[in-house]
């Protein structure tokens, strides 16, 4: 439709009586209600739908499947490898503890075979100090006996003398040697 040419005054006013209507302006109602375009718009509707499906159906849904397809071979993958991986760790797992107990047990026999020696040593250390001590022991009653002999001895001459000199002062006279030494022999005897 073309517009209707405006009446205006000097100042570019239209005169206030005029009938105006604005450029782009529509009389009637919304196109797609009106009765003479409706089949044409049911046929446009139709094909750009079919048009809109056909690119669906073949374009977008196929890679959409690809992608899914290919993400869930990923999700897949993924855990392949996470199991293979948790299946090396348990088997490494395992030979860790294996290698520990074996090194456990190799520690033990060490500490068992150290202990022995070291028991079989002071054994030997043991009875080497015993024989050196019997030994000093054996000297020492040796000692004792000889000093114990050479102390008799003193004591049997200064029992002697001083008997001799008891019975000098008593009696006035010496008695003589073998009467003093059967007399301090009875004494000793007991």
């Amino acid at each position: 439709m073309a517009p209707k040419a405006q009446s205006h005054d000097a100042h570019g006013t239209a005169p206030a009586g005029a009938h105006t209507e604005t450029e782009g302006g529509h009389k009637g109602s919304f196109p797609p209600f009106q009765k003479d375009t409706y089949a044409s718009q049911l046929v446009s509707f139709a094909v750009a739908f079919v048009l809109l499906y056909v690119i669906v159906s073949r374009v977008a849904l196929p890679r959409m499947g690809d992608v899914l397809t290919a993400r869930q071979g990923a999700i897949d993958g993924d855990l392949a490898e996470a199991q293979k991986l948790r299946d090396q760790s348990d088997a490494a797992l395992k030979a860790y503890e294996a290698e520990l107990m074996s090194a456990r047990a190799k520690a033990q026999g060490i500490g068992t075979e150290i202990r022995e020696k070291l028991n079989a040593e002071a054994e030997i250390d043991r009875k080497t100090l015993e024989e050196r001590l019997s030994a000093k022991l054996v000297a020492a009653e040796k000692a004792i006996a000889e000093t114990r002999a050479s102390a008799m001895g003193n004591v049997r001459a200064i029992a002697a003398d001083a008997a001799a000199a008891i019975v000098q002062r008593l009696i006035g006279a010496a008695p003589d040697a073998r009467t003093i030494d059967t007399a301090i022999d009875a004494a000793l005897k007991g």
